[in-house]
Parts: structure tokens; C-alpha cells; sequence
């Protein structure tokens, strides 16, 4: 049977990240499980940057199934967390089961994976103090109050926590969880 990876999002979260994430697990043998709020089909964005803007625009994007509930999940079956971006992590950085379950991940010494806004999930769950770590640029002030020091690289490691900055940094971050996946690095 496959070594299970939990990938969280909800609505709102960024397609590309989602997606990316649930094929290339897949792809590596992996049997990747996304978890939400609810078990239902979750309404993804599309995050792009376009010339001439500030920031980043939305668009809706993929509609993609999740597999469990948030309250259903026991961390215990899994080998690591990656929380994914968009919208999402505004909402489920509320979600009280969701951070006893990264909490559970921290406690066990299993792999945490923030991606672009996922970090504001890590952050609500206290993880922050002491670490380094990079996201999404205009949340690094969040990192920084939560005392972590960013980084700006497309992907960092400091120790089980792998962070990375957009869905631009796809290779740089699977390199990275699948080197601690594979105890290469």
C-alpha cells in the first residue's frame, strides 16, 4: 500500500498548487489525500501575475475533489502535510482541528509543507518562532510577527518544514520534500 501525503486547500485555494501536488505524489508512488473543510467538489483559483499590477489577480479555476474532511483525518497515516495556497489559508488558518492535526505533524517530527499562503496555516498553529521559512512575498510580515525570519528564496528547508514561495517554485520545492521524503537530503 502507498505511503499517504495530506494535502489541504479548500475553496479557493490555487489550482496549479493543488493539482500539481496530487500528480506528482502520484507519480512517485505516493497516495496523496486532499482533505478540506468538507468532503465535497472544492471551487479552485487560478493566481497569476500580470504586467502593470501591484499584486496578484484571481480567477476561478479547477473544480477538484476532496477526498476526507479536515475533522475526519488522523495524522498518524500519513508521512506529510503540505498545505497549499490561495485563498484558502485565510479561512482554514481558523479551522481549531486543523491545527491540532499540524501540531500532531510538528509533535511527530513528520514533514510540514507550506506553499505561497499555506504558511499562514503554519503560523496559526504556533510554528513560526525561530524558523526560517519563505512564502508568498506580501505575507512575509506575517512570518516576521510570528518571529521566523524570511527568506527570499523560491524554496527553504529548516528541519521537517519545507516552505516555498508560489507556485513558481514548484521544482525548487519538490526537490526539497522529496529529498526528506527519500532521507537523501
Amino acid at each position: 500500500m502507498p505511503k499517504k501525503i495530506l494535502i489541504v486547500t479548500d475553496d479557493a485555494g490555487e489550482s496549479f498548487e493543488i493539482l500539481y501536488a496530487q500528480y506528482r505524489f502520484r507519480e512517485a508512488g505516493y497516495q496523496p489525500v486532499i482533505a478540506a473543510t468538507q468532503k465535497k467538489r472544492l471551487h479552485g483559483v487560478i493566481h497569476d501575475f500580470e504586467p502593470g499590477w501591484t499584486t496578484y489577480i484571481e480567477r476561478p479555476g479547477y473544480l477538484i475533489n476532496a477526498d476526507i474532511a479536515i475533522s475526519k483525518v488522523k495524522p498518524a497515516q500519513y508521512e506529510a502535510i503540505v498545505l497549499i495556497g490561495g485563498r484558502a489559508p485565510e479561512h482554514l488558518r481558523h479551522d481549531e482541528k486543523l491545527l491540532s492535526i499540524v501540531q500532531d505533524f510538528h509533535r511527530r517530527g513528520k514533514l510540514i509543507c507550506a506553499i505561497c499562503h499555506g504558511i499562514q496555516i503554519v503560523l496559526a498553529a504556533g510554528l513560526g518562532k525561530g524558523l526560517k521559512m519563505t512564502c508568498y512575498r506580501n505575507v512575509r510580515l506575517e512570518v516576521q510577527h510570528c518571529g521566523g525570519t524570511w527568506i527570499d528564496e523560491q524554496s527553504v528547508r529548516d528541519g521537517n518544514l519545507i516552505t516555498a514561495q508560489t507556485w513558481e517554485s514548484h521544482a525548487e520545492f519538490y526537490r526539497h520534500i522529496f529529498a526528506a521524503l527519500e532521507g537523501t537530503a
